[in-house]
């Protein structure tokens, strides 16, 4: 890839680092990338991918912008409620850098789409908030074979692992099913503090990047949680469960379903 002088000056820093260099940053331009969710993880997310100059970026998201989110939801301002958060999103991602191709999808993923959306992409990203829609994300990923960097996010902590089908554990080796309706709460009613998914949205997209060039060694087969009060982190191990049912060596789930939309929120 033959850089301008201007992307020179934009992707610099990156192109004097020995692990990225001209190589590296090539690959960053034509990598594709999706990301399930524009707000409080996907904002974060979405502006350090855009700054590092991932080639394409798909927001899947079908929530307006409101007065509550700007708290926490970087992307998007007091201009911009009531907007679509992809469109509002995909304002702010291009007003800092307008050669990435923002794609900006205002639909509700289901069973019935969510192969045909990831399908074109290197990377799904999960920024959602909801667990009906995080079991379907790592279903569809499993069975589409498409790494996932998942993140969540409640009150004072979050968590953040790296899920590469056929090389570890799945989201469902982790929680095999979803919680009960009402044993966890959302962030509606328990609360999240407001940079916490910065910290977390800044690891995934971390992790984003290490699979594109190929460095270092990603969240698989570990849980990264983070506690905001305690400024610490720490690492759970997760291993592969074989009989999970969707990455197991004899999966029970070989078709996706969406699950009970009852189920509460993340974050």
């Amino acid at each position: 890839m033959d850089f301008t002088e201007e992307q020179l000056q934009r992707y610099s820093r990156h192109i004097i680092l020995p692990e990225v260099g001209g190589k590296g940053q090539a690959k960053i331009a034509s990598a594709k990338v999706i990301l399930v969710g524009a707000g409080g993880l996907g904002c974060p997310v979405g502006y350090y991918l855009t700054a590092a100059g991932v080639g394409t970026i798909a927001l899947i998201d079908n929530d307006n912008v409101e007065m509550s989110n700007l708290q926490r939801q970087i992307a998007h301002n007091v201009h911009t409620i009531g907007m679509p958060k992809v469109e509002s999103a995909q304002k702010a991602f291009n007003a800092l850098n307008p050669e990435v191709n923002i794609v900006p999808l205002n639909i509700r993923i289901s069973k019935d789409n969510i192969i045909d959306l990831i399908k074109d992409y290197d990377i799904v990203v999960d920024g959602s908030d909801n667990f009906p829609t995080r079991y379907l994300v790592n279903d569809a990923c499993v069975m589409a074979k498409k790494p996932l960097v998942s993140g969540a996010i409640l009150r004072f902590e979050g968590q953040v692992t790296t899920i590469i089908p056929g090389e570890g554990h799945c989201y469902r080796c982790l929680f095999e099913a979803p919680p009960p309706a009402g044993l966890v709460p959302s962030c509606q009613e328990a609360g999240v503090l407001g940079v916490l998914p910065g910290v977390i949205g800044g690891l995934q997209a971390t992790e984003v990047l290490k699979l594109i060039l190929g460095k270092g060694e990603p969240l698989k087969g570990q849980l990264l949680i983070y506690d905001a009060l305690k400024t610490s982190f720490r690492k759970v191990r997760v291993p592969r469960n074989p009989l999970c049912p969707v990455c197991g060596d004899n999966p029970t789930i070989t078709e996706l379903s969406d699950p009970n939309e009852e189920y509460c929120s993340l974050s």
